[in-house]
């Protein structure tokens, strides 16, 4: 723990710097709980809020995070994993420090003084102007009206957005455009501007938002869908995306080891994520009253990937459900998310979604009442009241640490079935 707490007290500060939501010791468990949702739609991993706090040292542990979790973080500060990013670190801290020699402290205290002495001069003539000219005040006009729209400049991926505004009205220097809760798709945006572009990598329903002196004026849904089934691996903004032929294999639809190893020039998977993702409309249902059935597997051998997880995304158009899956000796590193609540496997026993993946797991997913419940072949293994839906399903991903293969999904309710696919011969 102690050789890493440097470079960990340095990501945190970062990372406060980037959110801007105050000190840290007075976040609270939303705040943690809207970070962990941040670097999920950055990395495509979790970190729950039990984790989190850890980090940041408001809950006392005295091991270091897992390398998984520190690989995390470091993707979500840029970097490729943590050995880049405390390399990075320490090439920063050089430059920083790198020796003066005596001769030039000397020439620098010299020119230091000329420089004062202009400045000086430079600062009262600007007085003086500003004394003698007229003061002319802008009042900001914050219920001016706005105007924001979004459009995708094609259907595939990547995909460009292009967001039209018009600010101007508000009589203020600048707004704020953010696109979902992560800092590095917040972009200060000028009040004289029209347009600004962006880039996004994976499909998703995203809500972008136009924000002025800390109020959301407009809000403009960007939908990215996928045309059918669509195979990801990620890599930050570098994911690599997979043909048809590549993913539908005689068993069902996946990708084996040999295959993956090749995408990746490495033999070893650990914290490499193979995704699965159909996003588009559903037909209109509903999260809040839904069922979802798949029989699925991690085709990875342990000496591949340590865990062998897979992750069940349900994605919304306002929020998700998460559900994973891991070998047994790994059900601790699990988080669930209930689309209102984290359940950590730090604090919580999830032995039950520790599997055997040498045979096909059939997981059931299931949105009644407002209380969601999973099954795991057939048997009812968790059970928990939601405050909130995840409103229309717009997708879903199923994400595999390292190889994976999906025999068939099926999604919908007592009035209709909007998927159904069968992907074995």
């Amino acid at each position: 723990m102690q050789e890493e707490a440097p470079y960990i007290n340095t990501w945190c500060k970062t990372v406060e710097k980037s959110l801007d939501w105050g000190k840290s010791s007075s976040w609270s468990d939303h705040d943690f709980e809207k970070l962990g949702e941040l670097i999920f739609q950055k990395t495509g991993t979790l970190l729950s809020i039990t984790t989190l706090k850890r980090i940041w040292g408001r809950v006392k542990y005295n091991s270091s995070p897992t390398t998984a979790t520190l690989n995390t973080m470091a993707r979500f500060a840029g970097s490729e994993d943590w050995r880049t990013y405390k390399k990075n670190i320490q090439t920063n801290q050089k430059s920083d420090s790198l020796p003066v020699t005596q001769v030039g402290v000397k020439q620098k205290k010299h020119d230091i003084a000329k420089l004062a002495v202009a400045l000086v001069i430079a600062a009262l003539g600007f007085l003086a102007a500003w004394n003698a000219s007229p003061k002319k005040t802008v009042k900001p006009n914050l219920n001016g009206v706005v105007k924001f729209s979004s459009r995708k400049v094609t259907d595939g991926l990547p995909n460009s957005v292009v967001f039209d505004y018009d600010a101007s009205a508000l009589n203020i220097d600048s707004v704020t455009l953010q696109q979902t809760w992560d800092p590095s798709r917040v972009e200060k945006l000028a009040t004289g501007g029209r347009q600004h572009t962006s880039i996004y990598y994976y499909p998703g329903y995203f809500t972008a938002k136009l924000i002025a002196n800390g109020q959301i004026k407009k809000e403009s849904p960007v939908f990215i869908k996928t045309h059918g089934w669509m195979g990801i691996i990620r890599r930050n903004n570098n994911p690599i995306y997979l043909a048809d032929k590549d993913i539908h294999q005689p068993g069902g639809m996946g990708l084996d080891s040999k295959t993956l190893a090749l995408k990746l020039s490495s033999p070893v998977f650990n914290d490499q994520w193979l995704s699965f993702y159909n996003v588009g409309e559903f037909n209109g249902l509903e999260g809040g009253n839904f069922t979802l059935e798949t029989t699925l597997r991690n085709t990875s051998r342990v000496d591949e990937s340590s865990c062998r997880k897979i992750i069940l995304y349900i994605l919304g158009k306002q929020n998700a459900i998460i559900i994973p899956l891991a070998d047994k000796g790994c059900i601790s590193d699990l988080d669930i998310y209930t689309s209102s609540d984290w359940v950590s496997g730090k604090d919580h026993d999830l032995s039950a979604f520790g599997c055997d993946f040498g045979s096909f797991q059939k997981l059931k997913c299931e949105v009644r009442n407002m209380k969601l419940s999973v099954y795991l072949n057939n048997k009812l293994i968790f059970t928990k009241p939601i405050t909130q839906t995840i409103t229309q399903i717009a997708g879903i991903c199923i994400a595999f640490e390292g190889s994976g293969e999906i025999k068939n999904i099926k999604l919908g309710n007592s009035d209709k079935v909007v998927l159904d696919d069968q992907f074995a011969d």
